[in-house]
């Protein structure tokens, strides 16, 4: 949005205006009717319109225009003119939200001192909107492990173009905080972030929640597609889209424009659109549950969102940022996390990932002592049956077992624990558990303990895994 739509029957006031911004260093595109107004702003929204009330041969004056407009493209200032004003019309006029009301002849200093005032509402209200945006989405993007970097990375190369980015991962990974990352550090970090929420809306109100309606008693109700326009579309769980819907989603991505339900005119759109899944869709187009054609046009960038198991490195850093956050958002207590309760999260197993942890974290400061740091017994199933010191509580497994091999089995448990929990990286694991790292690599090989490469960090397991996958 960079030029001015000027919307005069009148030729010769169009190009006076016209010239006089351009001598302001405007752009300027002109209209004699409303038809070719609202083509005009069909083709690309203007920064600003300078609207005539009175239009003659047109098929809608300016009061309809300027509802019209503010219904589509609200973020649009509109001033209005008129050679036959009255307070009436220009009441009128400030009710369906125009900027303001100049009557002709105008004075031209008059008219440009609203026009770089209104101008400049309209960059605020724009620059405002981003940071709140920008607030809220990118301070959730926390971790120092090699995996996170990997990721930041990735999505840190695709902030600045305009290509599609298919999000892959667990659920509870964080694959919504990596869209708006996206979105906060892009060039449309301006415009609207749209989150579909795929596999919560109904099969048969997909197409009313996406694409909007029009009836005679409710006239029209944007669908998310155009609550979009100028920003971005993020379909959460696109496995979960009807396949009528996809072949429709698939025409949008290709034309950029489509059809309310119940309308005849075309909605044009400029979106730029992130999806994500937890399914594998190449097994789902094989079932026939999804398109081809839909895949190629969304997996254009495919990043995969690594799970907590892969990032344990970094479960203190979110546990703490979590805590900071509940204090800030819900008055809940500001508690520390002690060195034994940071280790044992660490060691836990998290199959609902970031969002589980949040969880816990939430569940610990409501529940537990507000004047004490987190201990090891705060967290869920690490309180019962606490052993004495100087002891640990054997499993029924193990305690059935020849010392020896269950010695084997401990250690063998214990080093691939450590070794996960310090990000695959062994000098750090060597001197947490007072060995040598000679030492440890002998013993590891000994336990038939190997690292391997896996979402950009090394992790550790039993190489009869690796024979099994």
């Amino acid at each position: 949005m960079s030029d001015i739509l000027i919307v005069d029957d009148e030729r010769d006031i169009r190009e006076l205006i016209s010239d006089i911004l351009k001598d302001e260093g405007f752009l300027t595109r002109l209209a004699a009717n409303s038809d070719e107004c609202m083509a005009e702003i069909n083709a690309a929204a203007p920064a600003l319109m300078i609207l005539d009330i009175w239009l003659k041969d047109s098929r809608m004056d300016g009061i309809d225009i300027l509802k019209t407009v503010k219904r589509d493209n609200p973020d649009v200032p509109i001033i209005i003119i008129s050679g036959h004003g009255n307070i009436e019309i220009a009441v009128a006029a400030i009710k369906q939200g125009a900027y303001d009301f100049i009557e002709k002849p105008f004075n031209i200093d008059q008219l440009t001192v609203v026009i770089t005032r209104a101008m400049e509402t309209s960059r605020l209200r724009r620059e405002n909107a981003s940071l709140r945006r920008k607030d809220v989405s990118s301070q959730d993007m926390v971790g120092q492990s090699t995996a996170f970097r990997s990721l930041k990375a990735n999505l840190d190369k695709v902030t600045k173009t305009n290509a599609r980015v298919m999000l892959t991962g667990e659920p509870g990974t964080g694959k919504e905080m990596a869209a708006r990352y996206i979105h906060a550090n892009s060039s449309r970090a301006s415009g609207p972030f749209v989150s579909v929420a795929s596999a919560s809306i109904e099969p048969d109100r997909m197409e009313e929640v996406l694409f909007g309606r029009e009836t005679p008693e409710r006239g029209v109700e944007k669908g998310l597609l155009e609550q979009g326009h100028g920003g971005f579309v993020y379909f959460d769980e696109v496995a979960d889209m009807p396949l009528g819907t996809q072949s429709k989603i698939l025409r949008v991505l290709t034309e950029q424009q489509f059809t309310r339900l119940g309308g005849a005119d075309k909605v044009r759109v400029d979106l730029r659109v992130i999806s994500s899944t937890t399914r594998l869709l190449t097994a789902e187009i094989a079932a026939g549950r999804f398109r081809q054609e839909l895949y190629d046009r969304l997996n254009v960038v495919p990043i995969a969102v690594p799970s907590l198991d892969d990032r344990r490195e970094d479960i203190p850093l979110l546990a703490c940022h979590f805590i900071d956050q509940f204090n800030k958002t819900q008055g809940l207590p500001l508690r520390t996390l002690s060195e034994e309760a940071d280790a044992v999260m660490q060691t836990m197993d998290w199959p609902g990932n970031i969002r589980q942890l949040r969880n816990i974290i939430e569940r610990t400061l409501i529940l537990g002592d507000a004047s004490a740091p987190i201990e090891p017994n705060d967290l869920p199933g690490q309180g019962e049956a606490v052993p004495e010191e100087g002891r640990i509580t054997l499993t029924g497994g193990l305690a059935t077992l020849p010392l020896r091999e269950a010695r084997e089995l401990f250690e063998r448990e214990y080093l691939l624990t450590q070794i996960n929990r310090f990000g695959g990286n062994i000098s750090r694991t060597a001197s947490f558990v007072g060995m040598e790292r000679s030492a440890l690599h002998r013993k590891l090989k000994s336990l038939g303990v190997v690292t391997t490469s896996k979402s950009g960090a090394r992790m550790a397991h039993f190489e009869d895994e690796e024979e099994e996958v």
